[in-house]
């Protein structure tokens, strides 16, 4: 069936075989005299005259007002937008401007539905923050014709919130992260609330299951609080729901199980005033807890409230159409009249649905709203929902410590993670409100546990982590963690994701999707600088201990590199003291994705904190200790991008050096990956002739790439004479086996390395040439008898890395 069949509009449930008493833990409320009659009336008037817009913006671009007949030149050309969500949300958007008239409360609006952006867009217009930030559509005639036009037209607002939307946190397009961004934008802004609307499609979503956990990992002496408001209408794009089909019972069994007080907002005749009381109780309880918090006896396991919102997918917009239900209907969800500008009746229904909201009574002959609509909007211009700053001028720069502090002597073996651990402490330490790390559980294991030593977890369930103030927020959970990390920084905050290097691929899209959001801020001119988003790799594929093939992947540099290039920076710092270098530099960074990979192992420190500092600022340099004189005219040239495949470039060089030294080498090493791209493709590429005095104009290059292939591959397409460059990576093999035998399978050991220089050399030197055969055989036994040892033996030969030596 193309679509869910159905026998009602707004069907019940069926009724679950839970106990009645379930029922006993649902907030019960008297709704009776919650809303004086002038109050009833603002918010009717107010929610009437943004659905009317809102249904307006998708259908048409001219008569704005409906002030004569539609015609089919009044209606776009093509019909794009969702209107079965926006109902809900122009609902609670006039019940939070109640409640910040009647509070004064700052709150932040996020909006998990976010195709729902007509329903945004219009009431941002009733309280004139779009006409703040754009002026042609000011709060009048002609400002709401621009905006009704414009709308998912070339030029205008697209169809989901974006960041041009004033007030906006959350691209909204990727449904499933909206209420763990919420929980981000609150942690260490004691007085915001959050109030975030998750559609029930959305709370079908993995990230969503998981962020109903997000409580537990705010302390409300600190932080400020999130309202989630679970708006079940019922419907996906041609479904129920799994939501609309849970009864009441099951609904509050769920969220009383995660910790909630559940209210379940439904009766249809009575919903502004049931909404009201709903909406004044919940701020209530987060008043309370909160106060018991900062009063000194916090309460232990609070049970913070949630709104459960039941109101039809569609509600007001037409009823049926040609015989099936639209309003209550997944045929609400995108444009309930399809064809209104190719026929005659669907325009007539139009005409009659749009009239019946009464645009004359909303709007005066100036086109501006009526007195009742504008007595819901907050006097302070601040306190609105679109001009909050925590939106778009919130930017706390890190005071970041001096690095070299913390760095390390030339020639020993360091963990590039404890030592930037090191540092991580430092950072908490100097900002104890503004900098926070978002890890999977794996702090510990990735050696950045030092950033512990004072501060802590942040899990408010455990007795030894509650209310310490931590730092430290580790959840099993990745979506979570990003979500919760994008909400902290686009509120003005700076954060650290440090992950295992095989499981950062799982917020692939969210990230891509936050990406989205920083390049449209980046062209908003309201918008401010935010915090960059910035991620640590470790504890990756070339060092496994206890994991296998499963744990090996290191794809997330790829789908950093597919983003714009304004927006994405990657780095593979090759020792601890570059390590510092680059991290201090990420948190000190603005408006972009960070992606840092390094080795959690102890290796080598192979250049001092000067050397380090001046590598990092070039982004990649001649290692002219492991290179034949120097590196000067060399047969070819050997260029390392990553900790251990770096290591065996050098035992490459060295290797070379004593098996045939008539081959003249070049070591070079990468740290800042966007260099290489071709002059333009990338802020950070080099120009042609910085490329050449690296690598030479025309000798055989040879990459030893942590990542994949392909990906160094297109990064260098549009480079001159890609024919003489040759690239080694990781190819997808591996298992539970000793370090170097990772190199071997994958072919980025010394062994690969050295055989490929001296057969790209033979071609150019002819002392090479004679000797080619005979060193390449040589070279590769040598390999067979490593991989035989470790087969044999369990464990690497000895001395396997021990820091090469040139003689």
């Amino acid at each position: 069936m193309p679509g869910q069949l159905l026998f009602q509009p707004n069907p019940p449930p069926d009724p679950s075989q839970l106990p009645d008493s379930i029922l006993d833990y649902r907030v019960q409320l008297n709704t009776q005299g919650v809303l004086s009659k002038e109050e009833l009336f603002a918010i009717r008037q107010f929610r009437r005259a943004a659905d009317y817009i809102a249904a307006a913006m998708i259908f048409l671009k001219d008569n704005a007002l409906v002030e004569r007949d539609i015609t089919a030149d009044d209606i776009k050309p093509r019909l794009l937008g969702h209107w079965g969500t926006c109902p809900g949300l122009s609902l609670v958007y006039a019940h939070v401007n109640r409640l910040v008239c009647k509070t004064g409360v700052d709150a932040l609006y996020v909006v998990g539905p976010g195709h729902g952006a007509p329903a945004i867009l219009s009431c941002l217009w009733l309280e004139n923050s779009l006409g703040n930030f754009y002026p042609k559509y000011s709060r009048d005639r002609a400002g709401l014709a621009a905006l009704v036009k414009s709308f998912s037209a070339p030029g205008g607002f697209p169809s989901h919130v974006n960041a041009e939307t004033p007030g906006s946190i959350h691209e909204g397009g990727e449904l499933g992260y909206a209420l763990g961004v919420s929980f981000g934008a609150v942690m260490d802004k004691p007085d915001l609330v959050c109030v975030c609307v998750i559609g029930d499609g959305e709370a079908e979503t993995g990230p969503t299951a998981t962020a109903w956990h997000g409580y537990k990992y705010l302390d409300p002496a600190e932080s400020g609080a999130v309202l989630p408001i679970v708006h079940v209408n019922g419907f996906k794009i041609s479904e129920r729901t799994i939501y609309g089909t849970m009864d009441d019972k099951e609904i509050t069994a769920l969220f009383t199980g995660y910790g909630y007080q559940v209210r379940i907002v439904e009766d249809l005749d009575h919903i502004d005033e049931d909404l009201a009381a709903s909406m004044d109780w919940a701020l209530g309880e987060i008043k309370k807890i909160q106060h018991a918090a900062r009063s000194g006896k916090p309460i232990v396991k609070p049970r913070w409230p949630v709104l459960i919102l039941r109101t039809p997918k569609g509600w007001s917009g037409p009823k049926e159409l040609h015989g099936e239900y639209i309003e209550g209907s997944f045929k609400a969800h995108q444009v309930p009249l399809p064809e209104a500008k190719t026929d005659a009746g669907e325009r007539q229904m139009l005409q009659e649905w749009l009239r019946s909201y009464g645009p004359k009574e909303l709007f005066g002959d100036d086109g501006v709203p009526n007195d009742a609509i504008l007595s819901l909007i907050p006097k302070e211009e601040r306190k609105r929902l679109g001009m909050r700053e925590e939106a778009f001028k919130a930017y706390q720069p890190l005071n970041v410590p001096e690095w070299r502090k913390f760095a390390v002597e030339k020639g020993t073996d360091q963990s590039c993670m404890k030592i930037t651990g090191e540092l991580l402490d430092a950072v908490v330490q100097q900002n104890p409100k503004a900098f926070r790390i978002f890890s999977p559980d794996e702090l510990v294991s990735n050696k950045l546990d030092a950033v512990l030593r004072h501060s802590g977890r942040n899990f408010q369930w455990d007795i030894a982590s509650r209310a310490n103030g931590g730092r430290v927020i580790e959840i099993l959970s990745e979506h979570t963690c990003q979500g919760m990390l994008q909400g902290y920084t686009l509120t003005g905050r700076t954060g650290l994701f440090p992950s295992y290097e095989a499981f950062l691929g799982i917020v692939h899209t969210m990230m891509v999707q936050y990406s989205k959001f920083v390049k449209t801020a980046r062209e908003v001119p309201w918008r401010q600088p935010m915090g960059s988003l910035n991620y640590v790799e470790t504890s990756t594929w070339t060092r496994q201990e206890h994991n296998g093939f499963s744990h090996q992947n290191p794809s997330f540099i790829g789908a950093v590199l597919n983003l714009k290039p304004s927006c994405a920076r990657v780095y593979l710092p090759p020792d601890a003291n570059c390590f510092l270098s680059t991290m201090a530099h990420c948190l000190r960074a603005k408006n972009y994705v960070n992606l840092m990979v390094g080795s959690k192992q102890p290796t080598p420190v192979w250049l001092s904190p000067e050397e380090a500092d001046k590598h990092c600022i070039a982004g990649a340099s001649i290692w002219k200790f492991a290179s034949t004189d120097e590196g000067m005219t060399p047969d070819v040239v050997l260029v390392g991008i990553g900790v251990e495949v770096t290591f065996e470039v050098i035992a490459a060089a060295a290797l070379l050096r004593k098996a045939i030294p008539a081959l003249r080498v070049r070591v070079v090493n990468v740290t800042d990956l966007m260099i290489l791209g071709p002059f333009g493709s990338h802020p950070h590429a080099l120009s042609d002739e910085g490329f050449d005095s690296l690598f030479t104009r025309n000798k055989p290059i040879i990459f030893n790439y942590h990542g994949y292939p392909v990906e160094l591959k297109g990064l260098l397409f549009g480079r001159p004479n890609l024919d003489r460059m040759s690239i080694h990576g990781y190819i997808e093999e591996g298992t539970t086996t000793s370090p170097f035998m990772m190199m071997l399978l994958n072919q980025t050991s010394r062994y690969h390395v050295a055989a490929e220089a001296v057969r790209a050399a033979a071609l150019l030197n002819p002392r090479v040439e004679i000797e080619a055969h005979k060193t390449i055989s040589s070279i590769m036994h040598m390999a067979q008898k490593d991989k035989d040892y470790i087969h044999a033996h369990g464990a690497d030969p000895a001395g396997t890395f021990d820091v090469p030596k040139f003689e």
